[in-house]
C-alpha cells in the first residue's frame, strides 16, 4: 500500500511505483543511521549528496526527506546548490572584473555561500527562514514572493549539488587545460584559479555543516555527457509532441551540450577520484544510472 505522500513524490518527479521498491532497498541504510541518530538526541541532522548532472541527486533528496517525515514524524527540508546561485547581475559584474566564464552559473565562485550558510545557520537554530529558490528560466534568483518561508524546529535538512563536498585541486594539476573550453577561452588559466580559490574557501565551511555525505557516482565523465543528452533529446521530443512550432532556441544540441558540460569537468572528474573515500555513503551507477554497489564507508559517529 503506497501512501498519499509516497504516491505524491512519485508523481512529482514523474516516476514509476517500482522506484519505491528500489529506493527502499539502496536508500534504507541512510534513513535507519537517521533514525539511530535521531532516537538518541533528537536534534537537527544535515545530509549532503554529491553527484554529477542527471544522477538523481535532488530525487533522492525529496526521497529521504519525504520517508524521513513519514517514519519520524519531523519536519524535513531540501535544498539545492543551484538556489543560491549569485543574481544575474552580480554574475555579470563578476565577468567583467575578473573573467568572461563567470558570467555562466554553475561552477564555485557563482553561488552565493555566505547565502546558503545562513539559511543552514537559520534552519537549525529553528528560525523563521526565507527559502532562496533560483529561477533558471530568467537566470537569476526568483523574486521573494515566489520563494518559501519555514519556520519551527527541523529534523532533517538535505544540501545537494553536483559538486557539494568537493576538495580543491593542487595548484600543480590547474597548468594544463582539461578540455576547449578551458584551452581557447581560459589559456592562462584565470577562471579555473579562480573557481579553485572559491572552493577553498567558503565552500568548504558549507560542506562541513553535513554531518554525513552521499554520493552517487558515476561510471565516467562522458557518461555525463550522454545523460546530459539523453536530457536535451527526451525534452525536444514532448516539445514536439506537444506543439507544432519551431523548437525553442535554448533546446541544446550534442555540441551545445558538450560545451556546456565543460564547465563542470574539471571538478567533477575530481570529485570521481577523490571523493569516493571520504563519503558516508557511496552508491555505484553503471551507464543507465542504476546503482550496481553500495559501500557504507565511514564510521557511524
Amino acid at each position: 500500500m503506497i501512501t498519499p505522500a509516497l504516491q505524491s513524490f512519485i508523481s512529482r518527479h514523474q516516476l514509476p511505483e517500482s522506484y519505491l521498491s528500489m529506493a527502499e532497498k539502496w536508500f534504507s541504510p541512510i534513513i535507519s543511521e537517521f533514525g539511530e541518530h535521531y532516537e538518541r538526541d533528537q536534534s537537527i541532522q544535515i545530509i549532503g549528496i554529491n553527484g554529477c548532472q542527471g544522477s538523481g541527486k535532488s530525487t533522492l533528496a525529496d526521497y529521504l526527506c519525504t520517508q524521513v517525515k513519514l517514519q519520524h514524524g519531523v519536519a524535513t527540508v531540501s535544498l539545492s546548490l543551484d538556489d543560491f546561485y549569485l543574481t544575474k547581475a552580480v554574475r555579470t559584474a563578476l565577468a567583467h572584473d575578473m573573467h568572461p566564464l563567470l558570467a555562466v552559473r554553475g561552477v564555485p565562485g557563482t553561488h552565493d555561500i555566505k547565502l546558503a550558510i545562513n539559511t543552514v545557520s537559520s534552519l537549525k537554530s529553528g528560525k523563521k527562514t526565507l527559502l532562496t529558490r533560483f529561477d533558471k528560466s530568467t537566470d537569476d534568483r526568483a523574486k521573494v514572493e515566489n520563494s518559501v518561508t519555514v519556520e519551527g524546529p527541523i529534523g532533517l535538512i538535505v544540501l545537494e549539488g553536483w559538486c557539494f563536498g568537493a576538495t580543491p585541486e593542487l595548484q600543480g594539476k590547474l597548468a594544463a587545460p582539461v578540455n576547449e573550453l578551458e584551452k581557447q577561452s581560459d589559456p592562462n588559466g584565470v577562471w579555473r584559479h579562480y573557481v579553485n580559490e572559491a572552493l577553498a574557501g567558503d565552500y568548504q565551511s558549507l560542506f562541513n555543516m553535513a554531518d554525513r555525505c552521499v554520493m552517487l557516482k558515476a561510471p565516467s565523465f562522458d557518461r555525463v555527457f550522454q545523460w546530459r543528452l539523453e536530457q536535451e533529446q527526451k525534452l525536444a521530443e514532448r516539445l514536439m509532441l506537444n506543439v507544432k512550432d519551431p523548437l525553442p532556441s535554448d533546446i541544446m544540441g550534442e555540441s551545445d551540450v558538450r560545451h556546456f558540460i565543460d564547465y563542470f569537468q574539471r571538478i567533477t572528474e575530481h570529485c570521481l577520484t577523490s571523493m569516493p573515500k571520504a563519503v558516508d555513503h557511496l552508491y555505484h551507477l553503471d551507464d543507465n544510472r542504476t546503482i550496481t554497489r553500495y559501500d557504507q564507508l565511514l564510521s557511524n559517529t
